[in-house]
């Protein structure tokens, strides 16, 4: 799958239910997004290298694999590493934070979270992440 076409960065959303990623997306594309989508926590691995996204949404909570392995693996892939993960979960009490920290998450949101406020977040992460490798040859900033 080719990544969306635009030129704001791109975030990967990673939510089982439709409706999340539908609300969720349609915003971050209005905020200057792109936006592409996974179900599961194995096509998250997938799609993170295939399309290598500036940030990875994640919630935690999923089929086929849950966020928490996901993130391990993502964190633990030299072509994956670097990639900041935002947890997005329902899981709110202080002991699902630190796992999810220490599983690699870069951030922590709980859900219900509006859609702006998540955008405030990403904008944050994006702002503090270290820009992305470039291919050699290749110049120029992340963008």
């Amino acid at each position: 799958m080719t990544p969306p076409s635009g030129v704001g960065p791109l975030v990967l959303l990673v939510d089982d239910y439709a409706d999340n990623r539908a609300m969720y997306a349609r915003f971050l594309v209005y905020a200057g997004y792109r936006v592409d989508e996974a179900t599961n926590g194995q096509e998250a691995l997938d799609k993170a290298s295939e399309i290598q996204p500036d940030l990875i949404v994640m919630d935690l909570s999923l089929p086929v694999m849950d966020g928490w392995e996901a993130t391990r693996r993502l964190k633990a892939n030299p072509q994956t590493r670097r990639i900041p993960v935002l947890a997005l979960t329902g899981h709110a009490l202080g002991d699902h934070e630190r796992e999810a920290n220490a599983a690699g998450c870069d951030g922590y949101v709980t859900k219900p979270c509006l859609p702006e406020d998540l955008a405030a977040r990403i904008n944050i992460m994006l702002a503090a992440a270290p820009p992305k490798p470039r291919p050699r040859g290749q110049k120029g900033s992340r963008g």
